[in-house]
């Protein structure tokens, strides 16, 4: 048994629903713990791509159960048209196969309304949201004004309060110049609902016996670590807690049946939206965007790409108890020469291996670099270590050095099979909970 959390060790886009889909052929259960559909994940498999919001990617595993958690911020209507778009490609998603925590706050319409209407407000200032109410359902959830899953099951005085909900948005929404949420929605939030209600059920109890079972879970981060509420580069973060320490309250799974943590990370960095973003490089956006690489799941929106930035890292290994990286979009960098890598910053004359907590010294921040050769060759046809050329070795190496944690599993492209686990004889959720002693990172560098 061996119950491991995935966490984006970035800003997000870090490739975690590839990585989280290759893993679970050796899992039971996916779990997925907070964030909404402001989250995407891109997989593809067999040649087809699914592009999935607030399903876990355990969903295209028909033998696994899936769970969404009581962390989540779940818009019924959008989780609906996510399962009707899987069915058209030929996909089922069962009651036995998806379960709902019925303790899950609900993003509705006039959530992603409110959204707007903030963003709108800040003006220059503004966060950079997705706009899909994922910020004003936290609110109303930390506010204690939220529905719940569970509160739906009444269904009679739930319609009743779910219009006047609506009709007091409205309100709200009309008085600062806005327009109005068209009431009619009310009946689709319910038909979505009324789809749902056999998914919804008390997860955690679901949870808690399989880990008496001996199943093994894998919990499906959403979001990267520096869009954490509490770590991330605040306030240009999401609203939940993103960490490995947020699939435990948003599951309800205690610490102490944790057994690994695994951190995904691009060979490169990227970022969506605004905010401070040091090692941030306009020709290497140029090059990704010209092959058609960087491109926003959830929004379409062009990524910001910058180098592989350690300083970063380095937080999101400390923060999240990482035991071992996945390194993705190793491909990205195959005609990139040199490459550099950010080890530090040079914060107002001193140097500093953690990023500072303010946005003005983010700003401030000037990256320090190494620089190592690049391979300029094609590596998305290797499939096992020993067949990527030496100097993409050397680089997964040098990071492994700096970070003192071993790299587990490599990508080299979207498809599920374009992955390199380092040693093929690990189960690949049996990567062990290891920091390398100074002369194996020598060997492998």
């Amino acid at each position: 048994m061996s119950n491991t959390i995935i966490v984006g060790a970035q800003w997000g886009d870090e490739g975690k629903g590839k990585v989280v889909d290759y893993l679970t052929s050796s899992a039971d259960v996916v779990v997925r713990a907070q964030g909404g559909n402001n989250a995407g994940h891109t997989v593809i498999s067999d040649g087809k791509k699914y592009v999935l919001h607030l399903l876990p990617s355990g969903i295209l595993w028909p033998d696994k159960t899936c769970v969404i958690g009581n962390g989540v911020a779940l818009d019924p209507i959008g989780l609906v048209t996510e399962i009707e778009t899987l069915e058209r490609q030929g996909l089922s998603v069962r009651p036995d196969q998806l379960l709902i925590s019925d303790r899950a706050h609900l993003t509705l319409p006039y959530h992603r309304e409110i959204d707007g209407l903030r963003e709108k407000s800040l003006g220059d200032q503004k966060i950079g949201t997705t706009r899909r109410g994922i910020g004003p359902t936290y609110c109303d959830k930390a506010q204690r004004t939220g529905f719940r899953m569970a509160d739906t099951l009444e269904t009679t005085s739930f319609a009743v309060a779910l219009r006047q909900r609506f009709a007091e948005s409205n309100e709200l929404l009309v008085n600062a110049g806005m327009p109005p949420v068209d009431p009619a929605l009310a009946d689709s939030v319910l038909a979505a609902l009324a789809r749902l209600r056999p998914h919804v059920t008390n997860t955690m109890e679901f949870l808690h016996a399989a880990i008496v079972e001996g199943r093994t879970l894998l919990f499906e981060g959403a979001q990267g670590t520096f869009l954490d509420i509490d770590h991330g580069t605040y306030p240009f973060v999401t609203s939940s807690n993103t960490t490995a320490g947020g699939a435990c309250t948003g599951s309800g799974v205690p610490p102490n049946r944790i057994d690994r943590v695994i951190a995904v990370a691009k060979a490169y960095t990227t970022r969506v939206g605004t905010g401070p973003f040091p090692t941030e490089n306009e020709d290497l956006g140029d090059h990704f965007h010209a092959m058609g690489r960087e491109f926003g799941a959830t929004t379409g929106r062009e990524r910001r790409c910058g180098w592989i930035d350690l300083v970063l890292l380095r937080h999101a290994v400390m923060i999240n108890g990482v035991d071992s990286l996945a390194l993705t979009n190793l491909d990205g960098l195959d005609q990139i020469d040199p490459i550099r890598i950010c080890t530090h910053y040079d914060l107002d004359g001193k140097r500093v291996s953690l990023p500072p907590a303010t946005i003005a010294e983010m700003e401030r921040a000037v990256p320090v670099y190494e620089t190592l050769p690049g391979w300029n060759v094609d590596i998305s046809s290797c499939r096992h270590w020993d067949e990527l050329p030496e100097s993409a070795r050397r680089y997964v190496g040098r990071l492994e050095t700096i970070l003192n944690v071993p790299v587990s599993l490599v990508s080299v492209g979207a498809d599920r099979t374009q992955t390199i686990l380092r040693d093929p004889h690990w189960n690949a959720l049996e990567i062990p909970s290891i920091r390398l002693r100074p002369e194996e990172r020598t060997a492998i560098a």
